[in-house]
């Protein structure tokens, strides 16, 4: 059986944190520590997938001038088999300045280069060849300037086609024509689930999943923070609850929650094993100062800790 992952981040980037002791407006600030690392919501997935011992993993999409050369280089360190598509221009930063006082997390970032038909067609192409190779491709994050709204959708059937199964973490109006395509499994946010909202709770969650398995995607898990997860998974709906911790930096713990999730999913686990997986990396992210990273002591102590519960 097949078990390569592919991770695509169309808009790679380098992932800057930076600790001051106060963040604050009109004011030369000095850091206290700089991180800097290869990111992108594919590629961290792709990083806590190997973390957690996933060996056969590779990362494709977008990456040009000196930071996309950073960024594969990165990507091949962490042992993750690089397929990026080169592309001219400058691969984006994304900025996180994180406040000593209260561990609060202010983000910028930055566009990434406009791309257009050319690159289009060769990301086509680069997904058709590795889809043929691969159990499950993982499309996450926004789409370059330049591409149109559409594009994940077209990717997706191109995946599936060649036997790939998909998994779809976006937003806004690519996540609304991605689900055309019918991925195996869509990951909003509680932020991202609103336009699916017709009240307001947990059981309004619910029952916005509900339509869109009704629309065909089989797993539709939405993250609500601190709060854990509520998952629908064929046809069932689930509660995931997690432990309080002291987070560190929760950028990134979407991400290590897919991946704790693909990492059960091409094992053939439980829906229940899944989910527990993926909200234990999830919450060991947030106890590391770097996005997409998961150390493995705190991921198994975490697994103890959370329970899913069967709604309906």
């Amino acid at each position: 059986m097949k078990t390569r992952i592919i991770t695509v981040t169309l808009n790679a980037a380098i992932d800057k944190t930076y600790y001051l002791a106060e963040v604050m407006k009109g004011r030369v600030l000095r850091a206290e520590k700089v991180l800097a690392v290869a990111g992108g919501k594919g590629v961290n997935v792709a990083r806590v997938l190997r973390q957690l011992g996933h060996e056969d993993v590779a990362v494709t999409g977008f990456a040009g001038g000196y930071n996309g050369r950073f960024i594969a280089d990165q990507v091949r360190e962490y042992g993750i088999i690089e397929e990026f598509v080169k592309v001219r221009g400058e691969s984006r930063l994304c900025l996180n300045f994180m406040d000593s006082r209260d561990g609060s997390s202010t983000e910028v970032l930055e566009p990434g280069p406009e791309l257009g038909r050319e690159q289009a067609e060769e990301m086509k192409a680069k997904i058709g060849a590795l889809a043929s190779q691969s159990r499950l491709i993982i499309f996450s994050g926004s789409i370059p300037r330049g591409l149109p709204a559409d594009f994940y959708a077209d990717l997706i059937r191109i995946a599936s086609s060649c036997g790939a199964e998909v998994f779809l973490d976006a937003s806004g109006e690519p996540l609304a024509h991605g689900l055309a395509a019918v991925p195996q499994l869509i990951k909003p946010n509680a932020d991202e689930i609103r336009p699916w909202l017709t009240g307001s709770g947990e059981r309004a969650v619910a029952a916005a999943v509900t339509k869109l398995m009704d629309k065909g995607i089989p797993n539709v898990v939405v993250t609500l923070g601190e709060e854990g997860a509520l998952a629908g998974i064929k046809g069932r709906i689930y509660r995931i609850h997690i432990p309080r911790i002291a987070a560190v930096n929760t950028v990134g713990s979407g991400d290590a929650f897919l991946a704790g999730f693909a990492y059960g999913y091409v094992r053939g686990w439980s829906s229940e094993n899944c989910l527990r997986h993926a909200a234990a990396a999830g919450c060991a992210n947030a106890l590391s100062p770097i996005a997409g990273d998961v150390d493995v002591g705190n991921y198994e102590n975490l697994l103890q800790e959370v329970s899913v519960e069967t709604w309906l």
